[in-house]
């Protein structure tokens, strides 16, 4: 004859399986407030680099700016250089011719 045992489960595994997935859903349940904090402190830390790139957009239109306001100055000055040296030069011709 075939021996065949058919065992039921009982209220011991039963109370077993459900601790063991009460662990599984308190562990569960950790991991889930760790990755809050994660997810709060990545919130925080993207907060800060949008600030950081707001200030650094500020720096960069006042340096633009400050650039710009230099490139004109150099520029008013190499004109102003030229018109010298041509008021210069236009003088030295006219005294010469007028001398004559």
């Amino acid at each position: 004859m075939t021996n065949i045992t058919n065992r039921e489960p009982t209220l011991r595994d039963v109370i077993d399986k459900l601790d063991n997935l009460s662990g599984r859903v308190d562990n569960l349940s950790d991991r889930m407030d760790t990755l809050s904090t994660r997810v709060d402190n990545l919130s925080d830390r993207v907060d800060t680099l949008s600030t950081r790139m707001d200030h650094l957009s500020a720096d960069s239109e006042k340096f633009n700016d400050r650039f710009s306001n230099y490139q004109q100055a150099t520029q008013w000055v190499v004109q102003l250089a030229f018109t010298l040296i041509a008021s210069a030069t236009i003088t030295v011709i006219v005294s010469t011719v007028f001398r004559r």
